[in-house]
């Protein structure tokens, strides 16, 4: 691991792998989830460090990078350094969304569930900050799966969920419109409840968006994933990030969940939000053959 010296308010690396290839400092902020790296505007816009960023991030989960002050320009050329940018997203410009105020993201969640490919990863950086609240959570949906015991693991890898735009919005928003539900019917799909990545590993996709198990009655299904919910979000797997101006944080969308805290909406808090595209489809694990 490398020492680093700050100089002329930029981060200068001193040492070398053996290889000859520059590491980052990293500090874990929790054991199971999130950790800060060290580093510098031009090191982090070049792309320099996306191969050793992007293996860290689905490593850690959640990378937290302080004190940088990116325009958009430089958060843009950072998340195409990371994956291809999404783009054409609802209320999105130029692959940027103008985080203020979602009713939705209060609850846990992850993003894309209605999509076959949700994205990869998300990048955020402060643009105003509330005085009280705002902060952001995220739990390791891989590190709770792998705690879970194994015949559950099996089980649960067996069961499909319906993701709806409706079941994100419940309690969010108790009184809808005609309107409102307009828009949510055209976002809606079934989905593995246990996500076999191309690496091997699994995760669960569980979270606001969740609606039911498919087959199962809705009693069984809401005790199910209420039980999931509460296993997954327990301290050992979240990490919780006091928002500073300066702040950059990128998520690896396909193995966390996260939300917001409550604030003021009077507040201004307003971050501004560019993703990076899917590289694999939301799929089970593959069943064995039939005797």
């Amino acid at each position: 691991m490398l020492t680093v010296r700050l100089n002329s308010a930029r981060l200068a690396f001193d040492g070398v792998t053996e290889m000859g290839v520059v590491v980052l400092k990293t500090t874990d902020l929790t054991p199971a989830i999130g950790s800060e790296v060290a580093i510098g505007v031009d090191a982090l816009v070049s792309g320099d460090h996306a191969g050793e960023i992007r293996e860290l991030l689905v490593r850690r989960g959640v990378l937290v990078m302080r004190d940088l002050k990116l325009d958009d320009d430089q958060l843009r050329q950072f998340t195409g350094s990371i994956g291809t940018m999404r783009q054409g997203a609802l209320h999105e410009n130029k692959g940027m969304l103008k985080v203020v105020h979602i009713p939705g993201s209060f609850f846990w969640h992850v993003d894309g569930t209605y999509t076959a490919m949700p994205p990869f990863a998300t990048v955020l950086a402060p643009r105003v900050i509330a005085p009280e609240g705002g902060n952001t959570e995220f739990a390791n949906t891989y590190a709770a799966f792998d705690d879970l015991p194994a015949d559950e693991q099996e089980y649960l890898s067996t069961l499909e969920v319906v993701h709806t735009m409706k079941a994100a919005h419940n309690y969010a928003v108790p009184e809808p419109t005609v309107e409102h539900f307009q828009t949510w019917q055209g976002h809606r799909g079934t989905r593995p409840l246990v996500w076999q990545h191309k690496s091997g590993r699994r995760s669960l996709v569980i979270g606001a968006t969740a609606s039911h198990i498919v087959g199962m009655h809705f009693a069984d299904s809401h005790d199910l994933l209420q039980r999931l919910l509460m296993h997954t979000t327990q301290d050992k797997y979240v990490y919780r990030h006091q928002w500073k101006m300066g702040d950059v944080v990128i998520w690896d969308n396909t193995g966390t969940m996260h939300r917001v805290r409550p604030f003021d909406p009077e507040s201004g808090r307003q971050l501004h939000r560019f993703a990076v595209e899917g590289n694999e489809p939301l799929e089970m694990a593959p069943r064995p053959a039939a005797a």
